[in-house]
């Protein structure tokens, strides 16, 4: 027969349970930041951070980012920097107090500085950001456990030296051209930068008669180039672009002075219009990073990793930090180009996470 003190003592043993039992169950609640929680298409909200939706690359991005977030049957939202930082840094801080750790962010931050700060708050909400383009070399996605998913970059470098090879050629191997730089702290355009002067002393007779950034803006090159014209006349031979949208913008002023197709010109991120331009034999060529594919696969990595299909911590470094597959474009291949991708929807395989790796970024 149980005594008073068994009785005293299974009510003891019941209480603990029950205890350790509700607070396990409240940490669904508590969750604290970075810890790890598998959720459902239903409970996460999906946004992409992009600079603008009038620029061609970041509406490719922004439709990609759509497809995806539909397949899955979850919440999309563009958050568009326009340019500023702070904005930038704002909006997804003031997403991540509406939806906390159920935020899957996609981002191109505006500036390299920007990236720790948006990192920083993802992490500290327990959500999930996947990086392209621009961070400091030492923010690194293991540093921060399964929150800071991935960062994706394409190396600028053979971008730039393929497509000033291509506009040499177009006008024989010889003569002056000038270029136009992005924002000349971005990552990429150092790089794109690199490869061009890389090609100039590889070829040796080409001369740049003038080198200015125009901050990846379309209407800032426009204005670059038409000065340009006016100063250098027909010294100019070609004009190479760290961008189609830049590209474009100097397309527009040598259309202005009925130069279009005489003087060409090249870009890199394989735009529609810059595509165009390639087919109407006014551009020599550009680069495809193929941005509507970014903007899906970003959000794909952060959900497979916000619904525990995989965990991030356990991927290897050339997972977390990776070049993605870039496609050069020339007047020669620009119709089958035109056919697979801008007649047709491009066909992607958004489970496929890593497909298009090419290796972990170096610095």
């Amino acid at each position: 027969m149980a005594s008073g003190l068994d009785f005293i003592e299974a009510a003891l043993i019941e209480r603990r349970r029950f205890l350790i039992g509700s607070a396990l169950a409240a940490g669904s609640l508590l969750l604290p930041a970075g810890a790890r929680r598998a959720f459902a298409a239903s409970d996460l909200q999906f946004a992409s951070s992009i600079r603008s939706l009038s620029n061609a690359f970041h509406v490719a991005w922004d439709k990609g980012s759509k497809a995806y977030a539909d397949t899955v049957g979850a919440p999309y939202a563009a958050l568009v920097t326009e340019g500023n930082s702070e904005k930038g840094i704002a909006d997804i801080k003031a997403m991540l107090a509406k939806v906390g750790n159920k935020l899957v962010l996609g981002v191109d931050p505006n500036d390299v500085p920007d990236a720790r700060p948006i990192v920083e708050a993802v992490a500290k909400a327990g959500a999930h950001v996947v990086t392209v383009w621009n961070k400091p070399d030492d923010l690194h996605p293991w540093d921060f456990g399964d929150n800071y998913v991935a960062h994706m970059s394409f190396n600028g470098v053979p971008a730039g030296e393929q497509t000033a090879k291509a506009l040499f050629d177009s006008f024989g191997g010889e003569g002056g051209i000038v270029a136009l730089g992005g924002i000349a702290s971005n990552a990429p355009a150092i790089q794109r930068k690199q490869g061009l002067m890389n090609a100039i002393k590889a070829n040796g007779k080409v001369e740049l008669l003038d080198f200015q950034d125009a901050d990846w803006d379309s209407t800032k090159a426009n204005n670059v180039v038409a000065a340009w014209i006016t100063r250098f006349g027909d010294k100019i031979k070609g004009i190479w672009a760290a961008n189609d949208g830049m590209a474009v913008g100097a397309l527009e002023a040598l259309r202005a002075e009925g130069l279009a197709g005489k003087v060409q010109v090249t870009g890199i991120d394989g735009t529609k219009d810059a595509v165009t331009a390639i087919r109407n034999k006014e551009m020599a060529a550009t680069v495809d990073w193929n941005p509507y594919w970014i903007g899906g696969i970003a959000l794909s990595l952060g959900y497979h990793a916000a619904t525990g299909a995989f965990s991030p911590s356990k991927e290897p470094k050339e997972h977390r930090e990776f070049y993605g597959t870039g496609v050069m474009i020339t007047q020669a291949d620009v119709e089958a180009y035109w056919k697979a991708n801008i007649d047709e929807t491009p066909k992607v395989d958004w489970n496929d996470l890593w497909g298009k790796v090419t290796g972990q970024i170096t610095y």
